[in-house]
């Protein structure tokens, strides 16, 4: 479908403290796109200043600041948006059967609600200009759920069906959505899911419990490595794929980065789902020698 170019081009990118969302705001800025990047924490805010950035605070969790946020960049870009681009977001690696409430509750807050609710203070005003660009972050773990991947893979499963509707309920208002799924990017997340993973209380009777410490000490250390870290991009080529999806008057649905991305859509969709169940049973089983189903 052919959408209306966004001009004046001005952006909303969530989630700069590093990785995919700084590089987006650097390479958008960079293709003369007016930016406004947003970070949680005051060292990041500090970090984007020294990037030459006027970034703005978010934290997606909490409505206020989601509702400051929205105003702020509206009046900064004299009540006009072309785009948002909703990279905010974090994993967590755990176990469904080890996954208390209050985890899968922070998960959605920041990769659903708070996605949602920023994004729906904007939707009145595209429609109104006739044009905009929605661009969510998704996974290819959106597509694909992995083991001890599941609550991350909820909420980007989530994402995906969220971003199918509204492209559906858009349809005649020149706004589109786009979905990407990056797949092993070369940014901070293994570091960051680690550290977080263990901010929740571990359950000291899972049949789990050995794994988790070696995996998340090796996540944090950065020894982890596993196959699809092979085919890993960096994030400038994720700030690539979401440009596209910006300025193409023929955006993407799902713009896929890297070959893993590709290679997941293709499992998700070609291969029987016992199929699949077997190859992750087999691949987890050689990851955890010693495990025993009891």
């Amino acid at each position: 479908m052919k959408y209306p170019a966004v001009n004046p081009k001005t952006v909303l990118v969530t989630g700069c403290s590093s990785g995919i969302g700084l590089a987006t705001a650097q390479l958008l800025r960079d293709r003369g796109w007016q930016v406004a990047p947003t970070a949680r924490k005051p060292a990041d805010l500090d970090m984007l200043r020294a990037e030459g950035f006027d970034p703005i605070a978010l934290d997606v969790t909490d409505s206020d600041s989601i509702a400051v946020a929205a105003d702020t960049v509206l009046k900064r870009f004299g009540g006009q948006l072309g785009a948002v681009v909703n990279n905010a977001g974090f994993g967590l690696a755990a176990a469904v059967e080890d996954a208390p409430r209050a985890m899968l509750r922070d998960v959605f807050e920041v990769n659903v609600f708070g996605l949602q609710e920023l994004t729906n203070r904007f939707i009145p005003l595209f429609r109104k200009q006739g044009y905009g660009r929605i661009v969510n972050v998704s996974s290819v773990l959106g597509e694909l759920s992995l083991p001890f991947a599941g609550v991350y893979s909820a909420s980007k499963f989530a994402v995906e069906a969220l971003s199918d509707a509204l492209r559906r309920e858009l349809f005649d208002s020149g706004v589109a959505v786009s979905i990407i799924q990056p797949g092993p990017i070369e940014t901070k997340f293994s570091e960051n899911l680690a550290h977080r993973t263990e901010r929740y209380p571990a359950n000291p009777a899972s049949p789990f419990a050995e794994f988790y410490k070696e995996a998340i000490a090796t996540r944090k250390t950065g020894t982890a490595h596993h196959t699809a870290e092979a085919f890993s991009k960096p994030p400038e080529a994720v700030a690539e794929k979401i440009l596209r999806c910006l300025e193409s008057r023929r955006p993407p649905i799902r713009a896929r980065v890297t070959a893993v991305a590709y290679f997941g859509a293709f499992v998700r969709r070609a291969l029987p789902v016992a199929m699949v169940d077997a190859v992750m049973v087999f691949k987890l089983k050689q990851r955890m020698p010693h495990f025993r189903i009891p």
